[in-house]
């Protein structure tokens, strides 16, 4: 990055004089790996969407890392560690570096997905192995977990009337939202203040699809959708009051070359939905109604790497990264056109073992 410096210069005398320039210093990638207990780190160039290893990657995690999120300053990286039932916080330094803090805070049983509020004041981990959620505060000095998870009416954590596989934050923070195994599957949702959860009064719990994995909340907070993992079908719902209700179209049946939908991206802008189809080597795109319902790009599907199981986006929206689970595994980037949705491989990056989380830095 620091050759294209002069250059740069030349063109923008003043970001006041000249708002194409595009942003300069880099920004970083993070992916877990359960199968060695690694955490892999990538330098992203944010003009390229070229990814670049670090020389200190892969760094050492807990046992079977599962899920990764970052804080919004992108100073600390959260990491929960299924095998011991703890969740790991790292710093991250200007290079990308992560130090981790020790002792890692113990959390409910078997933790397997981690979500953040907008403003990184609290941390929510759902609990596989004992279908709970517990919610720890975040320090706004340094980062660190409470040592104790913020009491709930239900004691230290929150029980689910479901085993958990997928859980995120509204873009409001005002609402929680998991998705549970089964046929049918289950949305349960939640309110939130100040880190207590409260079950969405006078229901919590809203149909969808066989096994969800996938869920993504649009970037307004008025549509909800969720990947059926064993229906090869996406569900599509408007969001009011936190509350959900499934479009008259609902759920979208995916195309025969398309299959085993297992996550779910939606592009900053709002206007494109990514399909991860496990099942098949390639993603699905859908551009998003003002309705909230998905029609299937023109383009779609395009090609991945084998069983792509993991979806993540840069902070600008001009790239999709996407991570498989199975060898020869890989990181891909590509190159997200806002206008019509296309993706344009990047390049592909070679990782030891299959990728269960990507995080990327703000």
């Amino acid at each position: 990055m620091l050759q294209k410096a002069a250059a740069l210069f030349l063109v923008c005398a003043s970001m006041a004089l000249c708002v194409s320039c595009g942003p300069t210093t880099s920004r970083f990638l993070y992916a877990a790996l359960p199968t060695s207990d690694q955490i892999v780190a990538f330098r992203e160039d944010p003009n390229s969407g070229i990814l670049t290893q670090l020389a200190v990657s892969p760094i050492t995690a807990g046992p079977s890392v599962q899920s990764l999120v970052i804080h919004p300053s992108s100073k600390y990286l959260y990491a929960a560690n299924a095998g011991e039932s703890d969740v790991s916080q790292f710093d991250i330094s200007p290079s990308g570096a992560l130090s981790e803090h020790i002792p890692r805070t113990t959390v409910g049983n078997a933790p397997t997905v981690l979500a953040m509020d907008p403003g990184g004041a609290y941390l929510y981990v759902a609990n596989s192995g004992d279908r709970s959620v517990s919610v720890f505060p975040i320090s706004k000095t340094d980062g660190t977990l409470g040592p104790l998870p913020v009491p709930q009416t239900s004691g230290p954590t929150v029980p689910l009337g479901i085993d958990p596989i997928n859980m995120q934050v509204s873009p409001s923070g005002d609402f929680l939202y998991v998705t549970g195994v089964g046929q049918p599957g289950y949305i349960e949702v939640f309110s939130l203040s100040n880190g207590v959860l409260t079950p969405l009064n006078p229901t919590s719990f809203f149909f969808t699809g066989t096994n969800p994995y996938g869920l993504a909340i649009s970037p307004n907070g008025s549509y909800l959708y969720t990947a059926n993992n064993s229906d090869n079908s996406i569900s599509e719902f408007t969001i009011s009051a936190g509350s959900l209700s499934q479009l008259a179209n609902s759920p979208i049946g995916q195309q025969s070359t398309t299959t085993t939908p297992v996550a779910l991206l939606i592009d900053k802008t709002g206007a494109f939905l990514y399909v991860a189809n496990q099942g098949s080597p390639n993603l699905t795109a859908y551009s998003i109604g003002t309705d909230g319902g998905i029609s299937l790009l023109t383009t779609s599907p395009f090609t991945t790497s084998a069983q792509p199981s993991v979806l993540a986006s840069d902070p600008a929206g001009k790239y999709l990264f996407v991570g498989n689970q199975k060898s020869p595994y890989t990181i891909q980037s590509f190159n997200l056109d806002t206008t019509s949705g296309a993706l344009t491989l990047v390049n592909s990056y070679p990782v030891p073992q299959a990728t269960a989380s990507i995080a990327t830095t703000f």
